[in-house]
This record gives structure tokens, C-alpha cells and sequence, in this order.
């Protein structure tokens, strides 16, 4: 089963800045296309780094108080974390303002992995790679949202030719399939409890799916059988046929 790919929903005309463009010409970019971020890029279109809003934020956060007054940083006193944000407060190129190593994804991956990605490293922006480690495109925590515009009849489409139609065999009709605002109910009744349990797992993994209710039914709970006593119940080698 093939998720969205990243491809799919991503920006490809990407407002970029270049390791020597000038801070205000960084800023200007930002306030011109309104957006929060962008990445930066060496002269093979290679992402060296990223800037945001709170990058710009640092070197403004630097300039003299309404008394004429600078804040003072003491290198040797502080951590690795805040040197650098010392040097930012100094900044006056894009190479010097970036955030670097650059997060990224592939086009290829999975919107999946990408909505992972910004949740553990707390991003709200990713720029996009081709094969060959070049910026393709960058997406965004809202385009990430669209796969929640899914229309029900479009997950239920899915679930029924991916999960039921291609994965759990023979007859797939067996399971019933009702999706409301995203919540998928798959109801019916199947030999093994671990078909109902892939059928719930890979449901899960449906593009705009919000949950699974399982009112799915069994008559062995093969789970606790040895490999060899599942093979008396007839459990065939090649199955799932596709994951």
C-alpha cells in the first residue's frame, strides 16, 4: 500500500536565499511572498541551512534598547546553543543567519514521515529533495493538512481496494467498511484474529483517516499458536499478499 508522497503536496516554486544574500534582502524576501521561512542553498541548489521569522527576531533582539544600551553576550560563559545564537545577533548575510544542519525530506517519502518529522524536531517547514539531494520544493504543517480534505467516500475507496481488496484474502467483502468525518468503522467477522488486527493497522495508515473503530469479530486467536500450529490451521505462507 502506497501513501501520498510529499511530491504531492509540496511547493515547487521555493523562494530561496544564497549564503551571501544581504540580511535585509533576507527579510525583504519573507515580508514580500509572506511567508515565515526559506531555505538556503549553495550554487549546486544543495540546502546548506534554513532561516525563520525567529532567526531575524535574534538579530533585531540585538540592537541598541531606546537608551543606547547593547545587550552584552560573554562567549566563554554560555552554551553551544546560545553561542550561537550570539552569532546570529551579529548576522549580516544569510549564511550567517541560518540554522544549519538543515532538516529535510525527500519527495518520495511518505506524508507521513514528513508530519513525523515536524512533530519531533518541532518545524513548521521542510524543504523538499530530488534523488540526487537537490531543492525541488518545501512543504508546510498546511500542506500537510490536506490529506485530512479527503472525502470520506475517497478513504472508504481506498480502504476497501488497498487494505481489504489487495491485503486480507479470500473474501475480502467479508468486512464492512463505513467512514464518517475520517472515522472508519470496519465491521464483520474474519477466521483469524490477526487479519482483523492488520486490517485495523493498515486502516490507521489510510491518508485522512482520523481513527479506527473496531467492531471486527474472530473465531481462532492464532496470537498465541506456534509458527508450526499455525500452519495445521491453514495458514498459508504468502500471506498478506501485499503489504
Amino acid at each position: 500500500m502506497e501513501h501520498n508522497k510529499i511530491g504531492s503536496v509540496m511547493t515547487s516554486d521555493v523562494v530561496r536565499a544564497e549564503s551571501g544574500t544581504p540580511f535585509k534582502e533576507v527579510a525583504r524576501l519573507l515580508a514580500d511572498h509572506r511567508i515565515s521561512g526559506l531555505p538556503v542553498v549553495d550554487e549546486d541548489d544543495k540546502v546548506i541551512g534554513v532561516i525563520s521569522e525567529t532567526d531575524l527576531m535574534t538579530r533585531q533582539a540585538a540592537a541598541p534598547g531606546p537608551y543606547g544600551s547593547k545587550p552584552r553576550f560573554r562567549l566563554d560563559g554560555l552554551t553551544r546553543g546560545a553561542r550561537r545564537q550570539a552569532a546570529k545577533a551579529k548576522a549580516r548575510t544569510a549564511g550567517q543567519l541560518m540554522t544549519e544542519p538543515p532538516v529535510t525530506v525527500h519527495a518520495d517519502d511518505a506524508i507521513v514521515e514528513a508530519a513525523r518529522t515536524m512533530a519531533q524536531r518541532r518545524v513548521e517547514r521542510l524543504p523538499v529533495l530530488d534523488e540526487e539531494d537537490r531543492l525541488v520544493g518545501i512543504v508546510t504543517r498546511r500542506d500537510l493538512l490536506q490529506v485530512f480534505l479527503r472525502s470520506d467516500r475517497e478513504i472508504r475507496d481506498e480502504v476497501v481496494q488497498e487494505v481489504l481488496g489487495r491485503t486480507l484474502w479470500p473474501a475480502p467483502h467479508s468486512i464492512g467498511v463505513s467512514v464518517t468525518e475520517g472515522v472508519v468503522t470496519l465491521t464483520g467477522h474474519r477466521e483469524r484474529k490477526s487479519e482483523t488486527e492488520l486490517a485495523v493497522s493498515m486502516t490507521r495508515q489510510i491518508d485522512g483517516v482520523v481513527a479506527v473503530v473496531d467492531k471486527l469479530t474472530w473465531r481462532i486467536d492464532d496470537a498465541r499458536l506456534r509458527p508450526d500450529e499455525r500452519a495445521l490451521q491453514g495458514v498459508a505462507d504468502d500471506w498478506p499478499r501485499r503489504l
